[in-house]
């Protein structure tokens, strides 16, 4: 097969870009999910319920089916598609989603028959408040089936990034803020008149939007040629390889899931609404990981995965440092603004319903705390998946266990001072641990990263994006001043102002530091979104 030309820098900033747009979309639909969960929900008992027992699915799925799975698959099969063709590489892909169907099927069998000690182990002082330990293991077994639903999802999802199809993988999450979306509205007054716990809606409503991420994708890999056949050969080479790079990742995102318990139980000990805090903090925080983080790091793999087949480190390193450089032009600022504007953003999206002021100060404290980890996080999603595809598997496992040391020592030294607020900064501070070590590791195996250029880059971003966080903060407070109405549409109004202001202040400063690569991201990343495409760019 004849070898396929590097993608310029041009080219993976136009495939962020459409992977950024679906992206935006399904964050948008995710927030009025999160809006809505708020509005019927608050951060009470039932929502802090729902939120273990959907973590429980989470954990599997990251453990065997999305994460390692997923790092694993698609080096594996771009390598299988740019060597054999596309025959080949659909039988690779039946024996994957056949090998998941069994494995995720057992471990729902599993996760429905223990839900009880596990949520005793996760969450067990949820026994101190009458009914609310049932409460979640029975939600547990309700979401449970969402372990196999997704792990389809991200088969689907690794084969079509594979192929360059990255729209409809990216807007597949759309399709599951949707179903829950529909799942709650319409399940909720049928559930209630007939007694059962509203919250159940919710858990009904996660299979149901599981399913759709699914059946979105499905017909795409048709179109591309692929056909499920139930097939599963222990024997096949890239099967095996798979195997054998999921091993260590599997290891390490173990470490990762023991974390993530940690803090689980942790947070359940910080009194109802902690879990429920954290969770909508959280959520708020991955919407800029998913829309720059994400979206670049999943258009640059199947990049970098190439070049690795060929051992081309120079281009590796070229792609790796664009994606990355891009990354810090947009999730810099995010951060900053973030954290400048916690209070309001909270404010707006959320306080309304059952979702009280206190519960918006709550989740904005948190964010805050939260945000210094969106550049970690973002770094992460691109660097781990370059180690894979450099076929060395066991180093970011080693960083993993080591974040993990670090991010259980400082979550539980930090909540006994801070309460919850201390896991959701211990948290960030780990995440950028785990992303400085990583990225310094890299250094050596693609003969530098352009450190230096990357350095300036970050710099003069971080400069520019103190600035516009003092104007922000100085202008939201000075318009509260001059318009204090508590209605929403007041609030959007103040905040839409100082957004526009943060805005134009950090443009005027990246002009004023010539910060090209933040002018080029921008433009690159969303040129789409004004329906314009992008014929060239300047290198990044």
């Amino acid at each position: 097969m004849p070898q396929e030309a590097a993608q310029s820098p041009a080219g993976l900033a136009r495939s962020a870009g459409v992977i950024g747009l679906a992206t935006i979309a399904s964050r948008l639909l995710g927030l009025v999910r999160d809006l809505l969960l708020a509005f019927f929900f608050g951060a009470g008992n039932a929502m802090d319920a729902f939120n273990v027992a959907f973590r429980i699915p989470n954990l599997l799925r990251d453990l065997f089916a999305e994460g390692a799975m997923s790092a694993a698959f698609v080096p594996t099969f771009t390598r299988r598609l740019a060597t054999r063709g596309r025959e080949d590489a659909w039988r690779l892909g039946n024996h994957v989603v056949t090998a998941l169907i069994l494995a995720t099927s057992a471990l729902v069998v599993l996760g429905i028959v223990f839900a009880r000690p596990l949520v005793e182990l996760m969450a067990g002082d949820y026994a101190r408040v009458p009914g609310k330990l049932d409460l979640t293991v029975s939600l547990t077994r309700v979401m449970m089936p969402f372990l196999a639903l997704i792990a389809l999802a991200a088969a689907c999802m690794g084969m079509l990034n594979s192929l360059r199809r990255f729209f409809v993988p990216a807007f597949a999450p759309t399709m599951f803020n949707v179903g829950t979306i529909a799942g709650v509205l319409a399940l909720l007054p049928l559930l209630t008149a007939r007694g059962v716990d509203p919250i159940f809606a919710a858990a009904f409503a996660t299979l149901l939007g599981g399913g759709l991420q699914v059946a979105i994708q499905w017909p795409a890999l048709r179109r591309e040629g692929y056909r499920y056949r139930p097939a599963l050969d222990p024997r096949d080479q890239g099967l095996r390889e798979i195997l054998v790079l999921m091993g260590p990742g599997v290891l390490g995102l173990a470490a990762v899931q023991i974390n993530v318990f940690v803090n689980t139980w942790l947070a359940t000990g910080q009194g109802t609404g902690a879990v429920s805090w954290l969770n909508y903090a959280f959520r708020l925080m991955y919407m800029p990981i998913g829309v720059f983080g994400l979206s670049i790091a999943t258009a640059a793999l199947p990049t970098i995965s190439r070049h690795a087949a060929r051992a081309d480190r120079e281009a590796m390193r070229r792609t790796f440092s664009s994606g990355l450089r891009m990354m810090l032009m947009l999730n810099v600022p995010a951060t900053a603004g973030l954290m400048a504007l916690a209070s309001p953003i909270v404010d707006l999206l959320f306080r309304r319903g059952q979702f009280t002021q206190g519960d918006t100060a709550a989740t904005a404290a948190a964010v805050l705390f939260y945000a210094p980890g969106l550049i970690g996080y973002s770094a992460v999603k691109l660097a781990v998946p370059t180690f894979y595809a450099l076929k060395e598997s066991r180093t970011p496992v080693v960083v993993s266990a080591l974040t993990v040391g670090l991010n259980v020592a400082l979550n539980v030294t930090l909540a006994r001072v801070m309460g919850y607020r201390g896991l959701a900064l211990g948290t960030a501070i780990a995440a950028l641990f785990n992303a400085s070590v990583l990225l310094w590791l890299l250094r050596s195996r693609l003969n530098g990263i352009d450190g230096r250029r990357v350095a300036l880059a970050f710099g003069k971003i971080a400069v520019a994006s103190a600035i516009m966080a003092v104007a922000a903060w100085a202008g939201e407070r000075a318009l509260h001043a001059a318009w204090p109405g508590s209605s929403t549409l007041w609030r959007l109004a103040r905040l839409t102002t100082v957004i526009a202001l943060a805005l134009g202040v950090l443009a005027a400063a990246s002009r004023v530091l010539r910060i090209h690569e933040f002018n080029e991201a921008l433009r690159a990343v969303f040129a789409r979104l004004a329906g314009r495409r992008q014929s060239a760019a300047p290198p990044l």
